[in-house]
C-alpha cells in the first residue's frame, strides 16, 4: 500500500509479535511515544496469518484509543513477527494486514530484524533472542547479515523457553521411571501446571503449545537456583546451546570468536537479572572471548518504530 499525502502530524506504529505476547508502540513522527499496549501472541503459524493480523489490528486500535487518536490512521506501520523470516508467510501476513487497513503503508519484517534495528542501528553486532523460540542474527562491518537458529519449535529453537520446558518434562518423567535421580523439578512442575500426578502430564502435553511449554522455563530456573542438580544441568545445556549460536555467527561474520564483537541479548529468557542471562554472560567470556555484551535493554517495538520513521522519510 502506498502512503497518501502526509498528515501534518503523522503517526507511526511499531509491532513486536512474539510467541507469547505482542507489543505495540505508537509514536508521532519525531519518535515520541504516545501509547504502548500489550496483548496475545501473534507469531506466525502456517495458514494462520489472518489470526495474527486480527491480533495486531486489535492492539493498534487499543493504542490509538489510549492516545485519543482513534480518528487517525497511522501513516506507517512496521510489523516484526516471529516466523516472518520466511517470504511466503511474510507476504501472507502483509496481505491480511493490508485488507484490514491498519495503516497507509505496512512493512512486515522478521522479529529479529526490528530487534537489530534497536540494538545496533546501522552498526555491526550479534543479536541473540531467546524467548518462546530462539534465533541469532548478525551484521558484519560490511553490512552483510547472517542468521543462526530460528528453525521453529518442531525442529529447532534450541536454548529457548519452549525447548527448556519440554526437556524439563522429559527429566521428570525419566526420574519417575527411575531412569534418572529424583529431582525437585517434579513437584515444582506439577504445582505450576496444577496437576495431581505425572500421568496427568500426558493429556496436558497433547494440547500444549510452544507458549505453554515456555511457561515452565521460569520453574526450571527457580528450582536450579535452589541447587537441584538436574535443573542446573538443564540450565547449563540451555546456556551452551545459546552460546553456540553466538560463536557460530562470530566466526561467520567477524573472522573468529576472538574478534571484538558487540552482542545484544533479548527475549524473556534473557531478561536482565535472569539466571540464564547471568550464566550465559559468564559462558561467553570463554566461548566468545571477543564478545562485549550490551547492558541496554533491546526493545523490538522501538526498533520497528525506528524503521517506520525511516520509511516515512524522517532522518533517524
Amino acid at each position: 500500500m502506498s502512503a497518501g499525502p502526509l498528515d501534518p502530524t503523522p503517526l507511526v506504529v511499531g509491532v513486536d509479535g512474539g510467541g507469547s505476547r505482542t507489543r505495540v508502540l505508537l509514536c508521532d513522527a519525531s519518535g515520541a511515544a504516545l501509547a504502548r499496549v500489550e496483548g496475545p501472541a501473534s507469531a506466525l503459524q502456517p495458514g494462520q496469518e489472518s489470526v495474527a493480523a486480527d491480533v495486531i489490528r486489535q492492539l493498534i486500535g487499543e493504542a490509538l484509543a489510549k492516545a485519543e487518536r482513534t480518528e487517525t490512521r497511522p501513516a506507517v506501520c512496521v510489523v516484526g513477527v516471529a516466523g516472518a523470516g520466511q517470504e511466503r508467510a511474510a507476504q501472507a501476513l502483509w496481505s491480511a494486514l493490508a485488507q484490514r487497513r491498519i495503516a497507509d503503508d505496512v512493512s512486515v519484517q522478521a522479529d529479529a530484524t526490528i530487534a537489530m534495528d534497536d540494538a545496533f542501528g546501522e552498526s555491526a553486532g550479534v543479536l541473540l533472542i531467546a524467548g518462546t523460540g530462539s534465533v541469532a542474527y548478525s551484521k558484519s562491518t560490511d553490512g552483510r547479515t547472517e542468521r543462526c537458529g530460528g528453525w521453529g519449535p518442531n525442529i529447532g529453537d534450541e536454548g529457548s523457553a519452549h525447548w527448556l520446558g519440554r526437556r524439563a518434562l522429559s527429566v521428570v518423567t525419566a526420574a519417575h521411571d527411575g531412569r534418572e535421580p529424583e529431582t525437585a523439578l517434579t513437584g515444582a512442575i506439577l504445582t505450576a501446571l496444577e496437576l495431581e500426578s505425572l500421568e496427568d502430564v500426558i493429556p496436558w502435553a497433547a494440547t500444549a503449545t510452544p507458549a505453554t511449554y515456555a511457561l515452565l522455563a521460569p520453574v526450571v530456573a527457580q528450582v536450579a537456583a535452589t541447587g537441584d542438580l538436574r535443573a542446573n544441568a538443564l540450565i547449563s545445556f540451555c546456556v551452551e546451546e545459546l552460546a553456540l549460536h553466538v560463536r557460530t555467527l562470530a566466526r561467520r561474520c567477524f573472522t573468529d570468536e576472538r574478534a571484538a564483537i558487540p552482542v545484544a541479548l533479548a527475549g524473556g529468557l534473557l531478561s536482565r537479572g535472569s539466571l540464564v542471562r547471568k550464566r550465559l554472560e559468564q559462558r561467553l567470556k570463554s566461548a566468545v572471548p571477543g564478545a562485549t555484551v550490551k547492558n541496554d535493554d533491546v526493545d523490538a517495538a522501538r526498533g520497528a518504530v525506528r524503521r517506520a520513521r525511516r520509511l516515512l522519510g524522517v532522518e533517524v
